[in-house]
């Protein structure tokens, strides 16, 4: 659940950031630092041990992103969330995509599924076949992919979600519980396949 200032408060920072107030950007970014701490907290939590990459860059990172978006027109503190979200999960696709792409070329292998428990005491699922996954649901159902990321990833409630898609909660719920067993079939399929 997001907690800190209130959704009032941030929600009209955000819309008069929208409009070209500077002064809003300024007054919002401490007001939302912490929760994009958490969210960049929450991601990293679900990397591997030995990411290189630190919580601090990570939402350092999403903040020039976001400061790029100018042109967003924010509905709310949990479009503002789940925008940011998004951004730190292709942040991190792309850092682990250009990890795995740097060991290929310097000789090393790719650590299969099956493997990375022996190689990791810690074992996480791998961050690019998600994301691989995930792209697959949403040219199938766009709106069951966004649910996950917005629970999964950002860390949103299903109230907090259902506002952002503007969706009822039980639609969240149903599209929760059917894209997780989608991408668990999917996850295992590929792990089988690799095997």
């Amino acid at each position: 659940m997001l907690t800190g200032p209130s959704p009032h408060e941030v929600t009209q920072l955000l819309q008069a950031w929208t409009d070209g107030d500077q002064m809003a950007l300024e007054k919002l970014m401490p007001l939302v630092y912490g929760e994009l701490h958490r969210l960049a907290k929450h991601y990293m939590a679900r990397e591997r041990s030995g990411q290189t990459l630190q919580t601090t860059a990570l939402v350092n990172e999403a903040y020039l992103k976001l400061v790029d978006t100018h042109q967003m027109n924010w509905r709310s503190r949990a479009h503002f969330f789940a925008v940011s979200a998004q951004l730190m999960r292709r942040i991190l696709i792309d850092f682990a995509r250009s990890r795995r792409s740097l060991k290929r070329e310097a000789g090393q292998h790719a650590v299969s599924l099956d493997e990375a428990p022996a190689v990791s005491l810690e074992w996480r699922a791998d961050l690019v076949a998600l994301d691989d996954a995930l792209n697959a649901l949403a040219a199938i159902d766009a709106r069951k992919s966004e649910v996950v990321q917005l629970r999964f990833f950002g860390g949103l409630s299903v109230e907090e979600t259902a506002e952002v898609l503007r969706v009822s909660a039980e639609t969240v719920k149903r599209d929760w519980k059917l894209a997780k067993v989608w991408l668990l079939r999917e996850l295992n399929r590929d792990d089988k396949d690799g095997a």
